[in-house]
């Protein structure tokens, strides 16, 4: 077993983007030190009022998920953003998160952290909201009520009837959606009580909510 020490050195390394990017960003993470990952597509949104009127608010996503030990995830996302420039508007977001424990994957080395272009440490977090499918949407409306300007829907629906996917770790039903939102840090307590209340998630099986502080981020625009 990993000593806490090393425990602190893993990461989890984010990416959303258009989709069609999820396997040119595997290959360049590869070419970087990021052994492997998984992608799961998703459905962005988008605040505009004249592409919602159009019926083209919802934009297919990829959201990519590697883990690797914090120096070489911090070179690795630095790579990524010179090649598919996330600080450009609508190119993407980037954003690590700490991985506490991890298991079934091959043991990391432990390098020196490396410091790179990204946000101040801790300045966003991230929400995860896990509802009833056919909820994500309310999720969003609740989010962006409270200031957020968007966020991610991830379907969790299993291949069958009586299977179940992972995501991060946790059995996710069949039938069920994710939400990823995004948040400044004074932001979160607004946006996660919205949520809360238009949802009832404080009722048994209404869903779950979970925020993790972010330690980079690149694409990110107030």
């Amino acid at each position: 077993m990993s000593s806490k020490t090393e425990m602190k050195d893993l990461e989890l390394v984010c990416i959303i983007v258009n989709k069609g990017l999820g396997s040119k960003i595997m290959q360049t993470a590869k070419k970087h030190g990021i052994s492997g990952g998984t992608v799961l597509v998703g459905k962005g949104t988008v605040n505009n009022k004249i592409l919602e009127m159009l019926a083209l608010n919802n934009v297919k996503k990829e959201v990519i998920l590697m883990g690797s030990n914090k120096g070489i995830a911090s070179q690795a996302l630095e790579k990524l953003n010179e090649k598919f420039k996330f600080n450009k508007p609508n190119h993407g977001i980037a954003f690590t998160t700490s991985i506490n424990k991890i298991f079934g994957a091959s043991s990391f080395k432990q390098d020196r952290i490396i410091e790179s272009g990204g946000a101040d440490s801790n300045m966003y977090h991230a929400i995860t909201v896990i509802i009833e499918k056919g909820n994500a949407e309310d999720v969003i409306d609740a989010a962006t009520e409270a200031g957020s300007k968007g966020g991610t829907i991830i379907n969790a629906r299993g291949s069958g009837i009586h299977e179940t996917s992972k995501v991060f770790s946790m059995a996710i039903e069949p039938e069920k959606e994710i939400v990823l939102i995004l948040s400044e840090q004074e932001s979160t307590d607004a946006i996660v009580s919205s949520i809360r209340k238009k949802l009832k998630i404080d009722e048994p099986g209404n869903g779950i909510i979970f925020i993790q502080d972010i330690n980079e981020t690149y694409g990110l625009y107030k």
